[in-house]
């Protein structure tokens, strides 16, 4: 008798179960960005959230929770309940960087998220200013060598990929250029402009419009492949770095234990919004490689990173207590 109304219980939760996932999303899903307003996670989330409620039947509302590393929007996250009403906005930060860069971090992002969707990669560029003189990477690399330590480099802060993409190249080509973080790419590439550092690593978006009136000059592109938006400046690899990958690699992940019909949903959702036109378009004019991936592929993506940035953290010697 008593295995009989455990057996029941058991088909019951079983079956409730099954009709609320049928019934995602029966109100209103919340994406929390770790970052503030303005930057590329924002930007990107904005533009695909209108089409996703759109798939999803229910609004999709966007809420910042900036600041600190992105670590306490995470944690939002991380504790709210796991039923794919509450997801959040990933990169390589939180997911690939954080637990290499941090002796303590709150969260584990290999098993207190799971992923949904990668919604789109974005290509930096090794940026100088124009009044350095020099014309390539090449000839870069050749004045920073001939003053050992006088050159120096922003970030959006330590342990950001932007610093530690040049802190690769520090490595790969025996520089030794000296960095200097700030708060974010609205205070480095001004930095840049008034000459206060030599380099920056940036997405297109924040120095297109320099570059164009020749205040500016892009050297070399982090990702494997070619920009579009920029086909004659050559990626690092080419410059003689095999695999040197960085990329700023912006997705979906949801709390551990969320359903996987929720997931799925949400996932379907991404894949039809990054390829609406007018998001192709604005992605296309920011740099951004549309993606929308299986949650599984995310997957991969997010371990792979995490390996790699496990060596890159390491070789840096970024930390952050």
């Amino acid at each position: 008798m008593k295995f009989a109304t455990i057996l029941t219980a058991a088909f019951g939760a079983l079956c409730c179960a099954s009709a609320l996932a049928q019934d995602f999303p029966s109100h209103p899903i919340r994406i929390v960005v770790p970052y503030a307003a303005g930057g590329l996670p924002d930007t990107m989330t904005r533009f695909v959230s209108p089409h996703m409620a759109q798939t999803l039947g229910q609004p999709v509302l966007v809420e910042n929770r900036g600041g600190a590393g992105a670590i306490p929007g995470t944690e939002v996250v991380v504790h709210s309940p796991a039923d794919g009403y509450t997801i959040l906005i990933t990169d390589v930060g939180q997911m690939a960087i954080n637990p290499h860069l941090f002796s303590k971090l709150s969260y584990d992002p290999l098993k207190d998220l799971v992923p949904i969707s990668l919604i789109g990669t974005s290509t930096l560029f090794l940026t100088v200013n124009s009044s350095l003189g020099v014309k390539n990477f090449d000839e870069y690399v050749a004045l920073v060598k001939s003053k050992p330590g006088q050159y120096n480099y922003g970030s959006s802060g330590i342990g950001s990929v932007l610093h530690l993409g040049i802190a690769a190249l520090n490595t790969a080509f025996g520089l030794k250029m000296v960095h200097v973080p700030y708060k974010g790419t609205g205070e480095s590439v001004p930095a840049l402009l008034a000459g206060h550092v030599s380099a920056v690593y940036s997405s297109l978006p924040s120095i297109a419009a320099h570059v164009k009136a020749g205040r500016l000059r892009m050297l070399a592109a982090s990702a494997p492949v070619r920009s579009p938006q920029a086909p004659d400046i050559p990626t690092v690899v080419e410059l003689g770095v095999p695999g040197y990958d960085f990329e700023p690699e912006i997705g979906l992940c949801a709390p551990a234990g969320t359903p996987a019909a929720a997931i799925t949903k949400i996932s379907v959702a991404v894949a039809r919004a990054v390829r609406m036109p007018d998001v192709v378009q604005r992605f296309t004019e920011l740099g951004i490689v549309p993606a929308g991936t299986t949650p599984e592929a995310y997957g991969a993506i997010i371990k792979a990173s995490y390996d790699r940035y496990a060596k890159v953290v390491k070789s840096s010697g970024a930390k952050v207590d």
